[in-house]
């Protein structure tokens, strides 16, 4: 007979974002990010938390059992503040993997803040808080400590792959996700995106009928 054994995963946490990227990162808002990685990327379908508060850190990941937070717990104690703890609980919402009481022990650690494929509780708590909590839904049943989870491997959100390690940025549009040594690149084209945007408001603002971001396109596809 063939003998299967569960393999547990629990793996160090990443170092966390350079001072001066996560500073840069705080200024850019997602959609310039999303925009320079293609349209495509990023976490969606989850619903954001907190009614202030941005989200820049590093992923410390979790796999858990639907409603289970056991490894969640352990994974609280492997974060350095600036990390941000990235759960899959299989997006399911019967029942919450976090709380007030862990949500209070997060911002003791430094945790930058939570997103959650599954359910949290203690809505409240969350949203008089500008600590960043994204999450799948919300349920007032608590969740079980058994297992089985694994720590640090890669894990599916909202149709983003996130690995541990990667960039998390998270605002009231939504949250991307990429590899650090994307972030410089990532974050000069984001600006430059601002940019050109500022002025296409400049232009919107001159009040001229003509404008040069819209009309040439409308040519181009046949609209004029």
């Amino acid at each position: 007979m063939t003998q299967h054994t569960l393999s547990i995963q629990i793996h160090p946490s990443s170092p966390v974002l350079e001072p001066a990227v996560a500073d840069a990162l705080n200024g850019i808002v997602t959609p310039h990010l999303s925009d320079n990685l293609h349209r495509q990327v990023g976490v969606i379908g989850l619903q954001r938390y907190n009614r202030t508060g941005k989200l820049v850190g590093t992923a410390v990941t979790v796999k858990t059992r639907a409603g289970d937070n056991l490894y969640i717990y352990k994974a609280m104690t492997m974060l350095s503040p600036g990390h941000v703890l990235v759960i899959d609980a299989a997006g399911d919402i019967s029942n919450a993997c976090i709380g007030e009481i862990m949500k209070k022990y997060l911002q003791q650690r430094g945790c930058a803040g939570v997103i959650v494929n599954g359910a949290i509780r203690d809505v409240a708590a969350f949203e008089n808080d500008s600590f960043p909590c994204y999450a799948r839904g919300n349920v007032h049943r608590g969740p079980y400590k058994e297992g089985p989870g694994e720590i640090n491997v890669p894990v599916s959100i909202g149709g983003q792959v996130i690995q541990p390690g990667d960039v998390i940025v998270g605002d009231e549009d939504g949250i991307v996700s990429f590899p650090p040594a994307q972030a410089n690149a990532l974050i000069a084209a984001a600006r430059a995106h601002a940019e050109k945007e500022d002025k296409i408001m400049n232009e919107i603002a001159s009040g001229a009928s003509e404008q040069s971001w819209l009309h040439p396109l409308l040519v181009a596809k046949g609209l004029s």
